[in-house]
């Protein structure tokens, strides 16, 4: 039996989660995919599974096995489904992640336009403010405001945002709005990231850029979090731009320090590094390469 249909077997047992049921996937008889399997285990000297009665699990070999092979059949599957689909006609899955409230805010809305263009599309839309690890996560294209800063990614930057400073009226009403970076010193800043006594916001003044450090009662890895405390008067945060949208003509909402912010924030898609990159892959990041700067 040849190797590729040995790790076609492999993997439908896996994916399936027994050897019937990878039988009735694959159109094989269950001794042939046995006998697939057996013959791969011999080959590698390990065992890939362990059996029961009841269940097939993957031993730990197995799993890094399944982990190395999977991507380089996607692959293959990929490059046949090119050559064999018309240059108009895109199908399989794409997981794309984004941060919470960029994606809810600007990628959400795109994704109907995505699909009616490409209709044999399925979109998996991963939307966090943890920065996902796109090959452990099989994350096909991240879309992320700053920095990418991942060795194993290619990264192309789309479009910028500036950073702004809001606080709420009711906040300002009871302390006073700052008429410099400086003055943050005596006010409320909710800081995104978590709690720091190190914590600087970055400003640009006659002589350059600088920084401010700030402090608040208030933290929290989500954006969203920030925004709320914001809008309840509970202090002033800074953020991308792009984070806050309808935000800015809120009647309630006052942006501060507008001559002291010059900084941006890189839009940028990244994917992971591999030799191929499927063409659904290719057709989203142009996608969104051209509708992304047209939202901001």
């Amino acid at each position: 039996m040849d190797r590729f249909a040995e790790l076609s077997a492999f993997i439908a047992v896996v994916e399936a989660g027994g050897f019937s049921a990878a039988a009735r996937r694959t159109g094989e008889s269950q001794p042939a995919v046995s006998k697939a399997i057996a013959a791969l285990e011999k080959r590698l000297g390990v065992a890939l599974f362990n059996r029961s009665t009841r269940s097939v699990t993957l031993t730990d070999q197995g799993q890094r096995y399944y982990d190395r092979t999977k991507p380089l059949v996607d692959e293959i599957d990929d490059a046949d489904s090119e050559l064999t689909s018309s240059t108009q006609t895109m199908s399989g899955l794409i997981r794309i992640s984004a941060a919470s409230t960029f994606g809810r805010l600007h990628i959400l809305p795109l994704i109907p336009d995505l699909l009616s263009l490409n209709p044999g599309l399925q979109v998996d839309l991963v939307l966090s403010d943890f920065v996902r690890d796109m090959v452990e996560d099989r994350i096909d294209l991240a879309i992320r405001v700053g920095p990418v800063e991942d060795p194993d990614a290619v990264v192309w930057r789309v479009a910028r945002t500036p950073l702004v400073c809001v606080g709420s009226r009711r906040y300002f009403e009871k302390h006073g709005i700052p008429k410099t970076p400086a003055e943050l010193s005596d006010h409320n800043c909710l800081m995104y990231g978590g709690l720091s006594e190190s914590a600087k916001w970055p400003f640009t003044g006659p002589d350059g850029r600088f920084s401010i450090p700030v402090r608040g009662n208030l933290s929290s890895n989500s954006v969203e979090t920030i925004r709320a405390g914001v809008l309840a008067g509970v202090g002033i945060g800074l953020f991308a731009k792009v984070s806050l949208a309808d935000e800015l003509r809120h009647p309630d909402v006052i942006t501060i320090l507008d001559d002291f912010l010059n900084d941006a924030r890189d839009i940028n898609l990244a994917w992971p590094k591999r030799r191929f990159v499927p063409a659904r892959v290719r057709r989203a990041t142009d996608f969104f390469a051209a509708a992304i700067p047209q939202r901001l």
